[in-house]
């Protein structure tokens, strides 16, 4: 399933190509979608010693330092992908989590990948999949910063159908 739009929303497309966000946002989004997956990962750590996932979430940083460029930052959330292949849903969810977040340097509408899956992750540990899903997701909504959550939160309206639900109320 999808969860990039099949029209790209001109908010979460940068000045530079065209869109409305600034850099600052996109580094803002950035960083949630770091804290999304960050929240996720024991996880996948819990299952394997395979740093990719972490190491994703370092290279994330570090494009948002501007210490890496965005082709070195898209190229680790194959990395962070790979590295759920064959585990037990929650660490896979969790590993995906990190590939959207570091993504994001790529393209910023991968925020909601990140959360999405962090969302999954949760509710797939759970004995109480639902109610643990939605702490999770109402957890990062309390980690959004203000200059980006009425984005986010609408993105979440827009996209949720396509984010397997999760961010419905």
């Amino acid at each position: 399933m999808p969860i990039l739009p099949t029209v790209r929303d001109p908010r979460l497309i940068t000045i530079r190509r065209g869109g409305t966000l600034t850099d600052s946002d996109h580094r803002l989004l950035a960083q949630w979608a770091i804290a999304c997956a960050e929240h996720v990962l024991p996880l996948f750590e819990q299952v394997t010693d395979d740093p990719r996932p972490r190491t994703a979430l370092d290279t994330a940083r570090a494009w948002i330092r501007g210490d890496v460029p965005m082709k070195v930052a898209h190229q680790a959330a194959f990395t962070a992908n790979a590295a759920g292949r064959g585990l037990p849903d929650p660490a896979r969810f969790a590993a995906l989590a990190a590939g959207q977040a570091v993504a994001v340097a790529h393209v910023a509408a991968h925020e909601l990948g990140a959360a999405a899956y962090a969302i999954r992750a949760m509710g797939a540990a759970s004995d109480r999949p639902v109610d643990a899903s939605r702490q999770e997701r109402d957890w990062q909504r309390d980690q959004l910063p203000a200059a980006i959550r009425d984005l986010v939160l609408d993105d979440q309206r827009q996209r949720s159908d396509i984010c397997w639900g999760v961010f419905d109320d």
